[in-house]
């Protein structure tokens, strides 16, 4: 991404100059001492739009459909602070969008260019929305836009576990108030957007990007999707922001998790039946049980369209079908790639014009493409009419976000809010619910006594994954291990392996570390570990192993899923020792630890916690909480079984000659320190008809000796369709905490949505037929009854 806006950057200083005329297009003639209409707060927001554009410019049109990232620097002095001069000769039509104001200088690493902290952002928004308010023309304020997946990505801020972590607490209550903390954290500093949740399903592990998902399956994604926004925006369908809350966008529509190849922006070669069964759901559920103003179109191309000139995927089945009537934005330079990557443009404009008429309405992060337009509608290339539709769209956002009334935000209020201590212990909690027990042979929960070895890339150093933020302070597991422990064990640590030389995620270059280097630390761990009791291993990736691979020269995605480096050696090496040893898995996506899962003793998998993971991972290890998490994706035993997910066809698997087509660990999985008992599901109907309805119940018992969390997940399989049905696919979830002994009856309602199918003429039906019903606490421990469903 950032090597493309170099290749383009003379382009688009030469198109800019060219698109915008010395003198403006006169504007439609102000009113004479009357108020105008759009700055009236009583008037609703239809007629202050129809007014606000009824005045406004071409230039200032294509001003607020474009925004400002790279260019920032060109309006700040050699200290990176506004130069209030240099506004309005660079952007003499107003600004619409800016681009993330918590970073310095734009695509840049902030472990270079650190960037700004609460102050100073509200410092630079406030001074951006008095120039725009009071010394342009019409008045227009400025929208500002910012990441935050799981934590706002900026100086200060929570960081939050990762949204595939996040999906492992099968806890949607849990993940709805984490983004309210993010959504406050971000709009304290005068951001009234966020680039947030991700609702690609997930099923290429190969995809660096699958840390940002909620796994695999449509239905908890959609679930745990319309939670993310509602903690966002808050929940209801009202269009109006409320105060502390930011506007969300949900990306990527679509297809983008399962790209040709695993690698990113790869082709999506899906028919729309698997769009419409599979990746559509999400997107859609979000869209209308939600109050969703914005989404973001995704890299990828689907039969031969690229999403951001798709007019089918963003005009009839968004628009259309789902009735959605907010904003949609561009990718990160996604409609100047529809010329530099999938050739369907020849240059600039033509790009700009085909993403135009699909239904994009903002050109992010810079605006390169669509600065074109003026200069197409003079030439009547392009009508002004569908720019008008664009600006409406983005004025829309402005007005329901209030910016209009109030655009400026309180520094010492974003102090004070900022990682605080109510954030904070969120941010444990949210990681103690989403650690994963893959396996235990009895040797955890661990006692706080004897000696421990600490040992493994990822124990001394808190990993946050991608689009990650700066927290004050983070807890490495060893960190949580020393103050969980106190003096009552000898903790020995040794670093083992590392993984590759950097880990900073925004790196182009990823160097693994040196193998030579890594046996001379293997064999130091091994001689640290020698006389132990006891010993936690920690193996997985950096952000850097596995991430977005968004340039040629900024790769990462992978074709295997073995541990990277010398990893296996340091686990086959402290194997040796004859040691019990707990492996906690710290990573972005599932890896085919085959022979780790065969001989460790104890399987922790964590992906990325957050800054309080340390704490996190020590309380589950010593038994202070009992991990509940379960699988949001089906982790494969090889790339060679790709693609690997629990909702298959039943032609799909016969078998491999010499291996096995079951998965290492499956869609759901997760163990206890305790024991559940589930029955076998009873239905309130045995029998219903097409639109009607049955209640599912199941009685869980905790059957152990200690309270712990089972999460209870719903099945249906219709058994004869006029198409192929999955074996089997998930229609409820919930996430239960029992006393030893403790029985709770958990009811699911089956209705016409959990039923229904497309069927061979591509309409969306119930057909009438038996249905297996099954309920258990993973994707493969089911028991089922029949349900039947009459014409």
């Amino acid at each position: 991404m950032i090597r493309l806006r170099k290749l383009l950057g003379a382009v688009s200083l030469l198109t800019l100059a060219v698109a915008t005329p010395a003198a403006p297009i006169a504007a439609a003639p102000a009113s004479t001492g009357a108020r105008p209409l759009y700055k009236d707060a009583n008037a609703s927001i239809e007629s202050r739009v129809d007014d606000l554009l009824s005045r406004m410019t071409l230039e200032e049109k294509i001003a607020q459909i474009t925004a400002v990232w790279t260019e920032k620097v060109r309006i700040f002095d050699d200290s990176l602070q506004l130069d209030p001069s240099k506004l309005a000769q660079r952007f003499p039509h107003g600004m619409g969008q800016f681009t993330r104001p918590s970073d310095a200088k734009g695509a840049f690493s902030p472990r270079e260019v650190p960037g700004r902290n609460p102050r100073q952002t509200v410092a630079l928004v406030n001074a951006l929305q008095r120039w725009a308010t009071t010394q342009t023309r019409l008045g227009i304020p400025i929208l500002f836009h910012e990441e935050g997946l799981h934590g706002y990505a900026a100086v200060g801020a929570t960081s939050f576990p990762q949204s595939i972590a996040m999906a492992s607490s099968w806890d949607p209550d849990l993940l709805r108030e984490v983004n309210a903390v993010i959504a406050r954290e971000i709009r304290s500093r005068g951001v009234s957007l966020v680039l947030s949740p991700v609702v690609d399903i997930a099923r290429d592990p190969r995809w660096g990007r699958i840390e940002e998902t909620y796994g695999e399956d449509p239905y908890l994604v959609g679930e745990m999707g319309v939670a993310a926004v509602e903690g966002l925006q808050g929940k209801g369908r009202s269009r109006l922001l409320p105060p502390g809350k930011v506007f969300a966008t949900l990306k990527h529509l679509t297809g983008h998790g399962q790209p040709e190849s695993g690698t990113n922006v790869g082709p999506a070669p899906v028919s729309e039946r698997e769009l419409r069964e599979n990746f559509f759901p999400p997107f859609e559920q979000v869209v209308k049980r939600t109050g969703i103003e914005a989404v973001m179109a995704s890299y990828n191309e689907i039969d031969g369209v690229p999403s951001h000139a798709n007019r089918w995927l963003l005009r009839d089945v968004l628009r259309g079908e789902w009735g959605f009537r907010g904003a949609v934005v561009s990718d990160y330079s996604a409609v100047d790639q529809l010329m530099s990557i999938h050739h369907v443009a020849a240059d600039l404009e033509q790009a700009a014009g085909r993403a135009l008429d699909a239904g994009v309405d903002a050109d992010l992060p810079d605006g390169l493409s669509y600065a074109t337009l003026g200069r197409q509608v003079r030439e009547g290339k392009i009508g002004e009419a569908l720019v008008d539709r664009a600006v409406r769209h983005m004025l829309e956002l402005k007005f329901r976000a209030g910016l209009f009334e109030n655009p400026y935000a309180d520094a010492a209020a974003s102090e004070k809010i900022t990682n605080d201590a109510r954030a904070r212990a969120l941010a444990l909690k949210a990681a103690q619910r989403s650690i994963i027990l893959l396996k235990n042979d009895g040797m955890l929960p661990l006692k706080p006594e004897g000696s421990i070895a600490v040992i493994g890339p990822s124990a001394a150093v808190a990993r946050l994954g991608g689009y990650y933020g700066q927290p004050p302070h983070s807890v490495s597991i060893l960190e949580g291990i020393r103050a969980k422990v106190g003096n009552r064990a000898k903790i020995v640590f040794a670093q083992g392996v590392r993984i590759t030389e950097n880990d900073d995620w925004w790196a182009d270059k990823v160097t693994r570390s040196d193998p030579a280097e890594n046996r001379r630390l293997i064999a130091q761990a091994v001689e640290a570990a020698r006389h132990v009791d006891r010993i936690v291993l920690t193996l997985g990736d950096t952000e850097q192993s596995s991430r977005e691979g968004w340039a040629d020269n900024h790769l990462g995605d992978r074709p295997s899923l073995d541990l990277v480096g010398e990893q296996q050696e340091l686990f086959d090496a402290l194997k040796a020792l004859g040691k019990p040893i707990a492996v906690v898995l710290i990573n972005g996506r599932p890896a085919s630890t085959v022979k780790v899962s065969e001989q460790a003793d104890a399987i922790l998998e964590g992906w990325y916690l957050g800054e309080q993971g340390g704490h996190a991972v020590a309380d589950v290890l010593f038994g202070d909480v009992n991990p509940g998490g379960k699988l949001p994706v089906t982790i494969p035993r090889s790339a060679g079984q790709l693609p690997m997910f629990y909702n298959v066809k039943p032609s799909a698997r016969r078998g491999y000659l010499f291996d096995t087509t079951d998965p290492l660990y499956p869609f759901g999985f997760g163990l206890s320190y305790t024991s559940f008992d589930l029955s076998a599901p009873r239905l309130s109907a045995a029998k219903i008809s097409v639109g009607g309805m049955t209640r599912v119940s199941v009685d869980v018992r905790n059957s152990g000796r200690r309270e712990g969390d089972e999460v209870v997940q719903l099945y249906v399989r219709d058994k004869v369709g006029s198409v192929t049905r999955p074996i089997k696919e998930l229609k409820g979830f919930q996430r239960v905490t029992l006393k030893p002994g403790e029985v709770r009856t958990v009811t699911f309602t089956i209705g016409p949505e959990a039923l229904q199918m497309w069927n061979d003429h591509m309409d969306r039906v119930v057909e009438p037929g038996d249905f297996e019903i099954m309920t258990g606490n993973s994707s493969v421990a089911l028991k089922s009854a029949t349900l039947t469903v009459a014409p």
